[in-house]
Parts: structure tokens; sequence; C-alpha cells
């Protein structure tokens, strides 16, 4: 089990991190209420967490670990990206000739970033979802919508 935690808390780290490189995604995770993103797969009340609360067997949660190290590198490579993208533009000074070209870039990169980040989280949670059992798909889509209340 505790090994199951450190796979669930690495891919909340490593999509934390990815959101918070400074990309307003939408939600991915079906919480209407998630400005900034999935918010339900980075924080400690989200999905993965609700994963835990579902008694997934041993083979689900070798599954669940397999697909969530498949996705980790794509996932950290776009995190990189938008990182490296925020720190041109904020390494370059407002009173630069080339400034609002270097903004308008950035925005355009950050843009396509961030949905290829969204569709990334959404593949990741669709295929994780595949893993569950019809009442456990039901039991989570319940605890889903009791935590957006």
């Amino acid at each position: 089990m505790k090994s199951f935690r450190n796979v669930l808390t690495a891919m909340l780290l490593t999509a934390g991190a990815a959101l918070t490189a400074g990309a307003a995604l939408t939600a991915a995770a079906g919480a209407p209420d998630a400005p900034s993103g999935p918010q339900g797969w980075r924080h400690h009340g989200g999905v993965l967490h609700m994963l835990s609360r579902l008694n997934l067997s041993d083979a689900q949660k070798q599954q669940v670990k397999d697909i969530v190290a498949a996705a980790r590198p794509q996932l950290e490579s776009l995190r990189e990206q938008m990182h490296a993208n925020q720190l041109q533009l904020k390494q370059t000074q407002p009173n630069d000739p080339n400034y609002a070209s270097v903004a308008s870039q950035a925005s355009q990169t950050q843009g396509s970033l961030s949905a290829q980040m969204t569709a990334q989280q959404a593949e990741l949670r669709a295929q994780v979802f595949k893993v569950l059992t019809p009442a456990q798909q039901t039991q989570l889509a319940a605890l889903e919508a009791e935590k957006r209340r």
C-alpha cells in the first residue's frame, strides 16, 4: 500500500508541478469549479486520493502504477517546456523592442502546451478509469460529486 501511495504522490506532484508552471488548464477532471486545471488530480482530496478509497485489488494497483509510470515522461516533458516558455517571457523586459512579439509567441506556445497537457491528463484519467470495475466507477463518480459540493 505504501508503494501505491508513493506512485499516487508522484503523479500528484507531476501534475501539480505542470499546472503551477503557469498554465490555465480546463477542468479535465470534470470538476466545474476547478478554475486552474484538473484539480481533482492534483490535490490531496483529489481523484487519485479517492482511488485509495475504492479498495483496488493488487492487480488494479499495479495497472494504475504502470499507467502512471508510462505517462510520467511525457507529462514531465510538457511541464518542463511550459516552465521554459514562461521563463523566456519573464526574462524579456517590457521595454525590450521585441517584447510584444515574445509575449505573443509565449502565449501561443503556452496555449498549445496547455492543450497537450490537458489531453495527456484526460487520457491518463481515462486509462485509469478503465481499470476500475463498474461498481468502482460508480463509487468514484459519487466521491467526485461529493467533493464538488
